[in-house]
């Protein structure tokens, strides 16, 4: 079986686009020679800024001969149906045959396709590919129609087998394909042939390429953290950077070199950002103080003086960004010292945070306002709370921040620093975006949650209030990320916090202004639509306009749908920790089930339960019974939900019954009122034993009809109880 071996030779692909590209490369061409008969063994994608490699070891010689049979019409249908059967089949009349069927005679036409060699099949598949390949963007060279990312230069496809290597015939645009490639721009020019991927690989490494991608990001971080090693210092980990990095390089050389002295004052994250940002370098820091001191910037050819010539251009380009930087922070330390952060935030006011929530400067008092409200839950102090919601979006006006989005938060911190806060207020500055992601920290300081709450729950509200939720894979202004970070921040900061109430009272301070806008809208389309509005009754016009905006608006509508939100955001979280979704749904049943930590911790203790026999077998007991009792209602017209009586019992199993339902119950009442679900559930899972006693011994439909009656309304004391802790109807299985 022979070996196959592809190589897109071009100019520079874009690092972003390499990975997507080889993984592209791989699943067309592979699904191209399966769909055509050829089957493989293995295939692997390569990837360097010059090229796409990709290898496919064991493949087929050739498709193989297939034999397919069709039914057409009958033997005397007319002409036109069997001219319509043949020019599909390709085949003409004395090729098919006659078949006497039930149905009587019927034309059948037996279509057999003759197999391919390999080189055939490549060839078309690869060129197809070439020409319709899923850059994310392209371009045109020269007078030729082809579109590649960049000009593409040549193409190696050659079969490999024990007789040797061979050129797969082929040709797209005026390149003809071949067994030549190139080895480094620089310190390897030229072509040279290949005879196989093992071939290739060793003679790439020859000529300074080194192929795989991954094999090029250790190299630069075994040869960064060694040299920042012999100077004491540390890399500052950046695995995005460094996947970027070694797709700028073929042949990586890493070079560390110094920051001048003007530049490590400035903020560590500033001096990290605006290196990685403009010049791809790693920030290198001294672990005692936390300051970042050097660079590592690398290289992709080794020369005459080590790399001298080139960390000198890269330390007078990093200068002047870093000039630029350093203008930026001094700029804005003078407008903190001047007029303090709530003067930094005034500008705030002329930028739209949305046009129909308002500008920024609106949103910050909308959520000073509710931070003030949440301060007391989080053990915070109102009055600071408050403050700090005054401030915290303050850096969005710094000159920082403008030039890198990215830092909003971090420079808040220092800005507060600067101002003279504390009190955890520039804390609060820092954290009050957290958690971005479901790896990010949860603040615990009550000032940063606080904010933190509000910042994400006034996102939330807004945009329900204005109904511009998330559909599908769309979420332009990243709620449900918002809608997890609230989770998280309620759960792992254990708080009592009703969300619907919350949505609801915070809803109402878009309510006002939202109708009102939508009221004056709407006046204003009518006023359009009818020339003679000023001659029309003005009492008429302005019902039709108030009813137009209650239409429209409907806080409390709002705040139930986001809870419903909520609780598929808390699906998700919960079942990455192995709690199945029907017990959520159990959980979300029940009273309360806007507390996510109440809601959580009887979701905890109810998949604790179900995971023992006990209470696994009272599920069952407990549908059995609700069964039971559901069908007899149904089928009497009565609701039996009182009056068991002992008295009536009639088998001993019965008894033992009634008393292991007192005994639950002086047990899960007060545990219920307490909180306490584990207790709960551990009592309710012991009615296991009696309950299966019970379905056992006793038979409910009895003649007498006063025992009938209270055997139901036993059966309805466990169906309660079971009830008052979970509702077990949503279980599954």
């Amino acid at each position: 079986m022979p070996d196959l071996l592809i190589e897109l030779f071009s100019e520079e692909i874009p690092a972003r686009m390499q990975k997507r590209a080889g993984e592209d490369l791989q699943k067309l061409v592979t699904n191209g020679l399966v769909d055509a008969g050829l089957t493989y063994a293995s295939a692997a994608a390569f990837t360097t800024p010059r090229r796409l490699t990709l290898t496919v070891e064991g493949l087929l010689d050739q498709s193989p001969t297939t034999r397919e049979e069709r039914k057409g019409p009958k033997a005397d249908a007319p002409e036109k149906a069997i001219e319509g059967f043949l020019r599909g089949a390709g085949l003409t009349r004395d090729q098919v045959e006659t078949r006497e069927t039930p149905k009587g005679n019927i034309l059948f036409a037996v279509i057999e396709k003759p197999g391919r060699p390999a080189a055939e099949i490549i060839a078309e598949v690869l060129t197809h590919i070439i020409r319709t390949f899923p850059w994310p963007k392209s371009m045109r060279w020269g007078a030729g129609s082809l579109k590649w990312v960049r000009p593409l230069h040549s193409i190696l496809c050659i079969l490999t087998d024990e007789a040797g290597a061979q050129v797969v015939p082929g040709e797209v645009d005026g390149i003809t394909f071949g067994d030549t490639t190139e080895g480094h721009r620089f310190m390897a020019p030229g072509r040279f042939s290949v005879t196989s991927f093992e071939d290739y690989g060793t003679k790439l490494k020859r000529a300074h390429v080194v192929l795989d991608a991954s094999e090029r990001a250790e190299a630069i971080w075994h040869d960064a953290t060694n040299a920042a090693f012999a100077s004491g210092l540390e890399v500052v980990e950046d695995k995005g950077l460094l996947s970027e990095v070694a797709g700028l390089v073929e042949w990586p050389v890493v070079l560390m070199g110094k920051i001048g002295d003007d530049f490590l004052d400035l903020p560590p994250e500033v001096l990290q950002t605006s290196m990685k940002e403009h010049q791809k370098f790693f920030s290198v820091k001294n672990p005692k103080t936390g300051r970042i001191e050097r660079f590592i910037t690398v290289a992709n050819r080794e020369t005459a003086d080590n790399g001298a010539t080139i960390l000198a251009g890269n330390e007078k380009v990093l200068s002047a960004r870093l000039a630029d930087a350093k203008f930026f922070w001094e700029n804005d330390l003078r407008t903190v010292r001047d007029v303090g952060l709530e003067g930094m935030a005034k500008p705030l006011a002329d930028v739209t945070f949305h046009n129909k929530l308002g500008s920024q400067a609106e949103r910050v008092a909308r959520i000073e306002a509710l931070a003030r409200e949440l301060a007391p839950v989080v053990g915070a102090k109102p009055d600071l709370a408050a403050e700090a919601a005054r401030i915290v979006k303050a850096d969005l006006a710094s000159e920082m921040v403008y030039e890198f989005p990215e830092l909003q938060g971090n420079m808040g911190k220092y800005y507060a620093q600067a101002a003279g806060h504390d009190d955890g207020l520039p804390e609060a500055c820092e954290e009050h975006y957290s958690p971005l992601g479901p790896s990010d920290d949860v603040p615990t300081s009550p000032m940063s949650v606080a904010v933190a709450l509000a910042d994400k729950l006034d996102t939330l509200t807004g945009f329900w209030v204005i109904d511009e939720k998330p559909t599908g894979s769309k979420d332009p202004f990243a709620l449900r990320r918002a809608a997890l970070g609230t989770i998280r921040l309620v759960l792992e900061n254990d708080l009592t916090l009703k969300i619907s109430d919350t949505v609801f009272e915070h809803g109402k301070k878009f309510g006002a202004s939202e109708a009102k806008d939508r009221i004056k809208a709407e006046a204003s389309r009518l006023r359009r639509e009818h020339a003679d509005a000023r001659d029309r009754d003005s009492e008429e016009m302005d019902e039709a306009v108030r009813a137009a905006g209650a239409a429209m608006f409907n806080v409390d509508e709002a705040s139930l749908d986001l809870l419903a939100f909520f609780h598929d955001r808390l699906k998700v979280y919960l079942r990455d920790q192995g709690i199945r979704h029907d017990i959520i749904d159990a959980c979300i049943a029940m009273e309360g089930n806007d507390d996510l930590t109440l809601l959580v911790k009887r979701a905890k203790a109810l998949s604790g339960t179900l995971k023992t026999d006990d209470g696994e077998n009272l599920i069952q007991g407990f549908k059995r019974a609700n069964n039971i009792l559901t069908q007899a209602e149904e089928a009497d017209g009565v609701e039996y939900s009182y009056g068991a009586d002992v008295k009536f019992a009639e088998e001993p199993q019965e008894t033992a019954l009634f008393e292991a339902l007192d005994a639950a119950e002086a047990k899960i009442a007060p545990a219920m009122e307490a909180q306490d679900f584990a207790s709960a559930m551990h009592a309710m899972a012991t009615l296991r034993t009696p309950i299966d006693a019970f379905f056992e011994a006793v038979q409910i439909n009895a003649d007498n009809q006063t025992v009938r009656r209270n055997r139901l309304n036993l059966l309805s004391r466990i169906r309660t109880l079971c009830l008052s802790v979970a509702d077990l109807t949503k279980l599954e299985g």
